[in-house]
């Protein structure tokens, strides 16, 4: 009776199904931990100012039209088996800002993560832990940009009861804070205010959230920063 349980075909497909289980939780795992680069060897093992710095140095390629990354090709097989990158970059999903071109910063060498607004919710979030956990990520920036969008809606849709369709609602849910923010100081331009309040709301979310980018952050291994692009010079400041 025993074994004709145990040889039934529901049985092998459970013990199969179970196997298969197993095998791709080790799996996962194990592919987790192969993502994470060693310690101390990976290219993109530096200080978060001396990544900052790199930033801050291709923007200024960039915005005068010195851009030094022009072969794309350069690398490429190298990066098929590990990335590397010195920054995770939080944009908005505005076509006119390429984070990339913007930092004159070549593939593999920035983890973008946007969304309209660019503001961090919990798939932001969890992106930017892998970039941090698993990618050795050493800075993260919060990027916004002048006449944004989805900053100039929310700023509408409270100040003038505009309604929006679709799924749209949400966002004006993640910038309203910044918007009652820059409300309150009065500035004579409430959008670019938003703006600058938006990105500063969102470095600090990142700066102590829990559990993984905090601990980073107090540590000093990772470094948190907001920045502005302009669209109209292709220069980004720090907020």
């Amino acid at each position: 009776m025993c074994e004709r349980h145990l040889s039934s075909p529901a049985r092998r497909n459970l013990l199969l199904a179970g196997a298969s289980s197993l095998a791709l939780a080790s799996l996962s795992r194990r592919d987790a931990r192969a993502a994470q680069p060693a310690v101390g060897n990976a290219p993109n093992s530096i200080p978060p100012a001396q990544a900052l710095d790199r930033l801050m140095q291709g923007n200024a390629r960039y915005a005068a039209n010195t851009s030094s990354n022009k072969d794309y090709s350069a690398g490429r097989a190298a990066r098929v088996s590990a990335q590397y990158p010195i920054a995770a970059i939080v944009g908005c999903a505005d076509s006119r800002v390429a984070p990339e071109l913007a930092f004159d910063q070549g593939p593999g060498d920035l983890f973008v993560v946007r969304v309209a607004g660019n503001f961090v919710n919990d798939d932001i979030l969890a992106s930017l832990e892998y970039g941090v956990e698993f990618l050795g990520v050493p800075l993260i920036m919060v990027l916004g940009h002048t006449q944004c969008g989805a900053v100039g809606a929310t700023v509408k849709v409270l100040q003038e009861g505009a309604r929006l369709p679709g799924h749209l609602p949400e966002l004006v849910r993640a910038i309203r804070p910044a918007v009652r923010i820059a409300q309150a100081e009065h500035g004579a331009d409430l959008v670019a205010q938003t703006t600058i309040e938006n990105v500063r709301l969102n470095t600090n979310r990142l700066t102590v959230s829990k559990p993984l980018i905090g601990p980073y952050v107090k540590s000093g291994k990772v470094k948190v920063v907001g920045g502005i692009y302009d669209l109209a010079t292709g220069k980004i400041a720090l907020v």
